[in-house]
């Protein structure tokens, strides 16, 4: 029996010395070889990270310098694009109004036409470009017999008046003037009494 004792402990103890590593000796061995290297890593190339973290930031300085400037671009192109097309919609409103000028030529040249006949036609015409003008702003000052205001009206002579009533006031309209959404566009060139 004795014998089968010394065999018994012989056999743990061979299991016991075998330097077999366990599932969870190499586990602990590994996260522990992974933490040295990675402080060794740091101690020794804090230059290297510090270099990494210079290119990357210069890359994305690089990225955000070429997207504005390609921004920049866009918005000069499309401004461009703006001044050169900014009448066109008023263009296109009077292509109508010199159309019928062009026909009011022609009939003109065709035929001995009465002079009333075409006196109506211009005042059709006159009357469709104004409503074409006002329909983009386009607002006449109101001059005759009104106060003179430098703000509106550009003063061509000074007559003198008898009627006191009339002195300071716009007695004659030389060129109308013109207004542009609340803006003067032109002043009237006008005649005022003195």
């Amino acid at each position: 029996m004795k014998f089968f004792k010394k065999n018994k402990m012989q056999s743990n103890k061979e299991v016991t010395d075998t330097n077999e590593p366990t599932p969870q000796d190499e586990l602990l061995n590994s996260t522990e070889e992974q933490k040295v290297e990675e402080q060794q890593n740091t101690e020794e190339n804090p230059a290297d990270l510090l270099k990494e973290e210079l290119a990357i930031a210069n890359d994305k300085y690089i990225r955000l310098y070429s997207d504005f400037e390609n921004y920049k671009k866009r918005m000069m192109r499309e401004r461009i694009d703006l001044i050169k097309t900014a009448g066109a919609d008023v263009i296109a409103s009077l292509l109508p109004v010199l159309d019928d000028l062009e026909r009011a030529l022609k009939s003109m040249e065709n035929s001995a036409t009465d002079v009333n006949a075409l006196k109506d036609g211009v005042i059709l015409i006159q009357t469709k470009l104004k409503n074409q003008l006002s329909q983009h702003g386009l607002q006449p000052i109101d001059s005759l017999n009104k106060p003179f205001d430098t703000d509106l009206h550009e003063a061509i002579t000074n007559l003198p008046v008898d009627d006191e009533s009339k002195k300071g006031m716009v007695i004659d309209e030389i060129e109308k003037g013109y207004m542009l959404n609340d803006k003067v566009l032109r002043h009237a060139k006008v005649v005022v009494g003195g």
